[in-house]
């Protein structure tokens, strides 16, 4: 069985997260998309809301689970025994950076490989930034998020503004 790890903030998942889960479901057996805990980022979103709204986002997707973790990619990969780690890119700029983190990946665990997955031309400009400033700006992010988390969001957001 292939398996692999999609990690990321998603502080908030965006309908562009979704894609790539969707898209990596159909690449492997099993993907795990990890809610990667980084005590040095202020999220809008504790990890459990974020594993919770991810849940709720994927349930109709069966070879999808949802996890949280605060240690290494790398180290979590090889502890699920998975072939790769999946990373969504939407512009170049991305690939440079999740280029230099799959080379530090690979050093840490050499039996895992980033797949690199491009976000269809609808999702390529959206990022948990945008929804979080054009939700505080009072816009109308129903089309940026799925719409099992659009209220948790909305409201969350709308509270910190």
């Amino acid at each position: 069985m292939t398996k692999a790890v999609y990690p990321g903030s998603f502080d908030p998942v965006t309908n562009g997260h979704l894609e790539i889960i969707r898209k990596a479901a159909a690449l492997f057996d099993h993907v795990v998309v990890l809610v990667a805990v980084n005590a040095a980022k202020n999220c809008t979103f504790n990890a459990k809301e974020r594993v919770q709204m991810l849940r709720d986002c994927t349930a109709d997707i069966p070879n999808v689970t949802v996890d949280s973790s605060d240690g290494l990619v790398a180290h979590y990969a090889e502890h699920m025994q998975a072939c790769a780690i999946v990373k969504g890119l939407r512009a170049m700029s991305d690939f440079d950076a999740e280029f230099q983190q799959a080379l530090v990946n690979r050093r840490l665990n050499p039996h895992v490989e980033t797949v690199f997955i491009p976000a269809d031309s609808d999702n390529m400009f959206l990022s948990s930034g945008v929804v979080k400033q054009v939700c505080a700006l009072h816009g109308d992010i129903s089309a940026f998020v799925p719409p099992q988390a659009l209220p948790q969001i909305i409201a969350r957001l709308k509270a910190k503004s």
